[in-house]
């Protein structure tokens, strides 16, 4: 969830539950005030009746005024002396029945105590409380509405350089050596954003120079005395004769610094993928890269005696050529160096699928196989293809996946980014 959508919700939601509680607390307040008022009115009521009867000895008359009534009737002693309570009020003009506060109290006409009832209307006290409620409810609404939209709008202009800094950041490529120019804006948070994000890729940069520096100097500086051994060994191994047990030294020492050559020259692959520093991408069809891989293969899966089954559709990915040739070399190869002889290998290319799968050890491979160094026991490898071909399909993003069923393993890579 994105961060304004976040702050808006909680933003409206905390608004609209201050509102409707404080238009709880507004009513009831409004509602206390004018019933008091209606009480005052009502004891005002009592006070002239009393003023009357202590002057003329008598009841006034039965009256019925706008919004307002009195009756009398002989007191009941089972009844309270004084109390208020909401009633009903008949209207004389209308006979309508209408919401009503009365006041019930005695007053005493020489020996007899009379019931006074005064009732007042309450209608204008209720049509006034619904119109305050009405305008309360019409600015809540207004001013929600108004933080929306401010939020909405707003904010998102507020945004704006935080987003696009952002975007430039995901765009950013190490390789091309350039900054991420700065955005201009007034806060201060973003402008402390800008430069840390900018002093962020100088040192990726340099970082990066320093790597690849490093990469070329040690390519450079330890092919030098791998090539000097080689050539060494070849010069010895014809200008000598030896015996059994020097010719097999020999041989381990060749077989030796060969293996430590191809460790080399893996590791340096897999710093350079790694570091994107194999920049030739381009389209690729792999249909015909899958069948010329395939034909190249043919002389091993005849040692073998390897039954090799090929459903190829075209498809063309847009990624370095030389990474898929090592990429489609590795599966291939991994598959017919763990089979069994007279095994088989199925190879298929459909959609935006390629899956290589193949007969072998009836054992599922370790969660770590694509880890670097990482081999079954029985591997005379070193460990480094599957571990090359992750960084491939990270490089590129593409899903790389393996299952065993059936005695078979299964290695599939889906080219979700083809173009």
């Amino acid at each position: 969830m994105k961060l304004a959508t976040n702050y808006n919700r909680v933003n409206i939601v905390t608004s609209t539950v201050v509102l409707i509680c404080t238009g709880i607390v507004y009513y009831l307040f409004i509602h206390s005030i004018l019933t008091d008022k209606l009480d005052k009115d009502l004891v005002v009521e009592e006070d002239e009746i009393q003023q009357y009867v202590a002057t003329y000895h008598k009841l006034p008359l039965p009256a019925s005024f706008i919004n307002q009534q009195v009756a009398y009737s002989v007191f009941d002693p089972s009844q309270p002396e004084r109390e208020l309570r909401y009633t009903s009020y008949i209207d004389p003009k209308d006979k309508d029945e209408e919401p009503g506060r009365s006041l019930f109290t005695t007053v005493k006409v020489g020996e007899v105590t009379y019931r006074v009832v005064i009732t007042k209307s309450r209608v204008e006290a209720e049509d006034l409380v619904r119109v305050i409620l009405l305008i309360t409810l019409g600015v809540s609404l207004l001013l929600l509405t108004a933080l929306l939209l401010i939020n909405r709008f707003f904010f998102n202009r507020l945004w704006k350089p935080f987003y696009s800094i952002l975007q430039k950041m995901k765009s950013f490529e190490v390789t091309r050596m350039t900054g991420i120019r700065e955005e201009s804006t007034s806060i201060d948070e973003f402008i402390e954003l800008n430069a840390s994000v900018n002093a962020m890729a100088e040192r990726v940069h340099r970082d990066y120079r320093e790597l690849k520096s490093f990469t070329d100097n040690a390519s450079h500086e330890m092919m030098t005395p791998l090539a000097v051994i080689n050539s060494k060994l070849d010069s010895l191994l014809q200008t000598e004769e030896f015996t059994l047990r020097q010719g097999e030294l020999l041989q381990d020492i060749y077989q030796a610094t060969g293996r430590l050559s191809r460790l080399h020259q893996s590791l340096l692959l897999l710093a350079k993928i790694e570091n994107n520093l194999i920049p030739d991408i381009q389209q690729i069809d792999m249909a015909v890269l899958a069948s010329s891989k395939l034909r190249q293969f043919q002389e091993l899966f005849e040692k073998d005696d390897l039954q090799i089954t090929a459903d190829i559709d075209k498809l063309e990915v847009r990624m370095s050529k030389y990474l898929a040739d090592i990429l489609l070399n590795n599966l291939i190869s991994n598959a017919v160096r763990h089979n069994i002889k007279g095994g088989s290998i199925e190879v298929s290319l459909k959609g935006t699928m390629l899956t290589v799968s193949n007969t072998g050890n009836a054992e599922k491979l370790e969660s770590n196989s694509f880890d670097r160094f990482a081999k079954s026991s029985h591997s005379e490898g070193m460990g480094l293809g599957l571990a090359i071909t992750r960084q491939i399909c990270n490089l590129y993003h593409f899903d790389l996946g393996y299952a065993y069923h059936d005695n078979r393993h299964f290695f599939s890579i889906n080219f979700s980014s083809v173009s």
